[in-house]
Order: C-alpha cells, then sequence, then structure tokens
C-alpha cells in the first residue's frame, strides 16, 4: 500500500474540514467568525476565550491563524492569554484600543 493510499485513513474532523454542501468556508471558520462579528466596542477577549466560544476549546492558535488570513474582522479587540498585543502590530492594536477606551500598559491588555 503506497503513501497515498492510507489518506482515507486520516482522522478527518467534520467540525473542522469543509463542510458536506461544497462551501469553501469550513465550520470552524464560521464559527470562529460569529464570535469576533459579536465583539463590542471596548470588549477584549482573549485568543483561547474565541476557540472555546465558537466551540472548538484548545484552538487558540487556529483562532490566530485565522485572525491572519481573514480580513474584516475586529483583530484588535483579540490579545493573549497574559493580554499581549500583536507582535508587529502593537501600535496599531493600542491605538484602536484606546480608540474604545481599553487602556494599554506596556504592550498589554489588563484584563483585571
Amino acid at each position: 500500500m503506497g503513501l497515498l493510499s492510507h489518506s482515507s485513513l486520516w482522522n478527518y474532523s467534520p467540525l473542522i474540514g469543509p463542510d458536506q454542501l461544497g462551501e469553501t468556508e469550513t465550520q470552524f471558520e464560521r464559527s470562529v467568525s460569529a464570535v469576533l462579528d459579536g465583539l463590542k466596542e471596548g470588549d477584549v477577549v482573549t485568543y483561547g476565550e474565541v476557540a472555546a466560544e465558537a466551540g472548538h476549546p484548545g484552538a487558540h492558535r487556529a483562532v490566530g491563524w485565522y485572525l491572519s488570513t481573514h480580513s474584516g474582522h475586529p483583530w484588535w479587540r483579540v490579545v493573549t492569554s497574559t493580554g499581549r498585543l500583536v507582535p508587529g502590530m502593537e501600535e496599531d492594536q493600542a491605538r484602536l484600543l484606546a480608540t474604545e477606551g481599553v487602556p494599554v500598559v506596556a504592550g498589554r491588555v489588563s484584563r483585571t
């Protein structure tokens, strides 16, 4: 049996992969998008909180990937579990959060 013939044995998750309707957006992408679009001005959440709310606890890195590849969502409202801003985008994120009344100190949002 060749390597490619094993592809049918892979553990495919229907919750994350494309659905049966031929849509290009996965259920994971739709659920993350819905969570992000539900955030209001001044809200700040972690990648892990978005993943859990979307029904995919533990998928915090996938949420980061989603935000980096899909525009149109309030990416600046999402921070790491320690409140750290997006590396390389700290100035923009801090400015956007400040316009919403969220204080940023030393590159982090206080979540207390």
